[in-house]
């Protein structure tokens, strides 16, 4: 497998069906395959580091889960190199370990978001209403409070800039009433099978999202599961109530970002070879405790 750290991938004779900021989609016929590169955003900025075996982290944390929640229907085929078409296996050095192949499915328009703490852009609102998506919560909460229960905060999906935090009623209403219930009842528990095995292994998840897709009538979890790049994760061990705990994702390069007269737009600044280096090691970590496995690279 590749050692060095990618942000682009030259696949001749293999159709793209698009970029984002870390993956890459290919259009295998039947199947899609996904490719998750090292690259790095942040303030939704492609910084021009990569993250070293941040794409093989993102990968298999996701088959784990999809693996861990197989009653649950997904899109997850394989990320088993030696399963894939023969057409991709000139490709192995660009692909074992940090891609997978999955079903095909149209993805629905809403990001279905869980939250057990109070956090990011939760605790702002918080702070304002007293309420997050339309969801009251009791008074006197602090950031990073633990939630009585966690909730289902929904937002839609934006082709640039930040989704938009929205409530039930909005959801039902671009879902339909049962299509926007059966989702929230899937995304609560994924997270609390997630949350629950996490705390096993010294993680608090704070918050997560989910994705899902349709074949036909068929509703299928897709995209990637509980990873550092959706969820937020907090080393049990450091969390305290009243403060941002530390997290294992890309909180060092957010805060090397915030330090710089930067003005959140591209292109974005390169990073030292520190935070470069903490940051792969966060993911690493993550991907270790939550597994019980070592990373294949």
């Amino acid at each position: 497998m590749q050692t060095a750290p990618q942000s682009s991938l030259d696949l001749p004779g293999i159709k793209k069906l698009r970029s984002g900021k870390v993956r890459e989609v290919y259009d295998l016929g039947e199947t899609l395959l996904f490719i998750a590169t090292d690259r790095i955003s942040a303030f939704d900025v492609i910084l021009p580091d990569p993250i070293p075996k941040k794409g093989a982290v993102l990968n298999q944390l996701s088959a784990f889960w999809f693996n861990r929640f197989g009653k649950i229907d997904n899109h997850f085929v394989t990320a088993d190199f030696d399963r894939f078409p023969k057409s991709l296996r000139p490709f192995r050095e660009q692909l074992a370990g940090r891609s997978m192949i999955v079903r095909k499915t149209k993805p629905l328009p809403v990001e279905c978001v869980v939250r057990g703490y109070l956090a990011g852009s939760g605790w702002k609102e918080y702070q304002q209403s007293q309420s997050v998506c339309g969801i009251k919560l009791p008074a006197g909460l602090k950031q990073a409070s633990k939630l009585p229960e966690p909730i289902f905060t929904p937002a839609t999906k934006a082709e640039t800039g930040h989704d938009e935090n929205i409530d039930m009623a909005r959801c039902a209403q671009i879902l339909g009433d049962e299509l926007a219930e059966r989702v929230k009842k899937l995304s609560l528990e994924i997270y609390s099978g997630g949350r629950d095995h996490a705390a096993q292994r010294g993680i608090i998840v704070a918050d997560t999202k989910f994705e899902f897709g349709k074949i036909d009538n068929e509703l299928l979890l897709i995209d990637e599961v509980l990873t550092p790049d959706s969820s937020r994760f907090w080393p049990a061990n450091e969390y305290a109530e009243g403060q941002s705990p530390p997290s294992f994702d890309k909180q060092f390069v957010r805060d090397y970002l915030e330090t710089l007269d930067w003005d959140k737009k591209p292109p974005g600044p390169q990073l030292p070879g520190d935070v470069i280096a903490r940051t792969a090691a966060k993911y690493v970590e993550a991907f270790e405790k939550l597994t019980g496995e070592k990373l294949k690279v």
